[in-house]
């Protein structure tokens, strides 16, 4: 019979195993609810050991947000292939993947968690909020993106982050409908935007050029059409001429 024997492992396979055991543990509960005895058990170290990599739960759960960061700022990697409706249907995909493998884990992100008003943690978010942006306008395929442009996209992924964070709660809405939605959103989103602009309409008919006539940018048009019989018209009120003066 042959006694199994511990590795021992170095300094960085160490942090990197209880960053991962920490990740692990804040994805399924809040990180207020998990403690270091917890993680240490987990990692099947002592609590003084957990102490001697970490000076507190705090700089342990920071590194385990900062891992979490860099991988759902991945998430928006996306091949500049094919057309842009498509792409984002994808990115989509990946982004509510992440969302429900780590829910706890991603609304602390978001929301701050127990290090809520550190600047690390502000930092973290930012990243992916800057991240996402940049990979956005590189499949728009423009260099300097226009200040409307550049709201739009803003706007849109801070859409895409408070959308996941409601539908955390409960997921009372299909998840593939709301990646969908979400799709339609941006191309929403950009029309207005380009209803105002001359250079924002230029980017996006050049854009819609592009897409299939099976693509969601033209399933969103179908819709609503779709809403159209449905509406009531309300007939405009006649013009009365002014009168001429005697």
């Amino acid at each position: 019979m042959t006694t199994g024997v511990r590795r021992r492992m170095g300094v960085d396979e160490r942090r990197a195993q209880l960053i991962g055991v920490a990740l692990e543990l804040f994805s399924h509960r809040s990180p207020d609810d998990v403690s270091i005895d917890e993680i240490a058990a987990a990692a099947g170290i002592s609590r003084p050991l957990v102490y001697h990599y970490f000076p507190g739960k705090r700089s342990l759960y920071e590194a385990a947000l900062k891992r979490a960061a860099d991988e759902l700022a991945g998430r928006f990697l996306e091949a500049h292939e094919g057309p842009l409706g498509a792409r984002l249907i994808r990115v989509m995909h990946r982004f509510f993947d992440f969302v429900e493998e780590h829910g706890p884990g991603f609304a602390a992100l978001m929301r701050g968690g127990p290090a809520g008003g550190s600047s690390t943690v502000d930092t973290l978010v930012d990243g992916v909020r800057q991240a996402a942006y940049e990979q956005i306008v590189a499949h728009l395929g423009v260099p300097s993106p226009p200040a409307r442009l550049e709201l739009v996209v803003r706007s849109w992924v801070s859409l895409a982050e408070s959308t996941a964070l409601l539908w955390l709660d409960g997921k009372r809405v299909p998840r593939a409908e709301l990646e969908l939605q979400l799709v339609h959103d941006f191309a929403a989103l950009a029309s207005v935007s380009a209803a105002y602009d001359q250079e924002m309409a230029g980017i996006m008919l050049r854009v819609f050029a592009q897409e299939p006539a099976d693509g969601p940018f033209d399933e969103l048009l179908a819709r609503l059409a779709a809403l159209a019989p449905a509406v009531p018209v309300v007939p405009a009120a006649p013009v009365v001429p002014s009168q001429r003066r005697a």
